[in-house]
């Protein structure tokens, strides 16, 4: 569970935040809600299956009001969308905007020593209409107080390359298996939302 700040549509806001996530070696599931007053609900979501690679998606979708999804078929070569936009060619190693944490973060507990504060991690990163490659950046040692308490992170930032790009940051905690127990999002309007790890349940 996550607590959360944001400013939207010149809005500040605080909202309860949480990421489900679980696997079983073959497949996974993850899930991210959040919900705040004035703002509303939202549900983001994946499935799909584990390889040697790590994550491999097969459906993305994001709910607001309704749902939009992206489905991956490596069968196809391609990644279609259920909002009508043309599908987008299919890469090994293509995440989606849920999984992406999660797929740094096991890339970053597989192999410490290969991610130096410095080097860089690209893979193609889906959301619920289109695809981009994102590329992120190792971008330093942090301690970070967060309302679950004191953890040193190693924090990743992708940066806008585009005029409307988000800005993503990502902080993760080797203490408790890389999970990511922070992340911000900037739009490029300003809008943003900063979500800091406040508890943790294993299962």
């Amino acid at each position: 569970k996550y607590k959360a700040t944001g400013l939207s549509k010149g809005l500040t806001y605080q909202a309860s935040t949480e990421l489900a996530w679980y696997h079983d070696g073959t497949s996974y599931n993850a899930r991210m809600t959040l919900s705040a007053f004035l703002v509303g609900s939202f549900v983001w979501s994946s499935v799909g299956q584990v390889n040697a690679q790590g994550l491999a998606p097969t459906r993305f979708a994001e709910k607001k009001r309704s749902e939009v999804a992206a489905h991956f078929e490596p069968d196809k070569g391609q990644i279609s969308f259920s909002a009508n936009t043309p599908a987008v060619p299919w890469a090994q190693g293509s995440q989606d905007r849920v999984s992406v944490f999660l797929q740094l973060g096991g890339m970053l507990a597989g192999n410490p020593a290969a991610f130096p504060v410095g080097s860089s991690i690209s893979m193609l990163t889906v959301g619920p209409r289109d695809a981009d490659n994102w590329t992120f950046v190792v971008e330093s040692e942090d301690q970070l107080s967060l309302p679950f308490g004191d953890l040193a992170t190693l924090k990743l930032s992708r940066k806008p390359r585009r005029e409307y790009d988000q800005k993503v940051e990502i902080w993760y905690a080797p203490a408790l298996g890389y999970l990511p127990v922070r992340n911000k999002i900037t739009q490029s309007n300003g809008d943003f939302v900063d979500q800091q790890l406040s508890s943790l349940t294993r299962p």
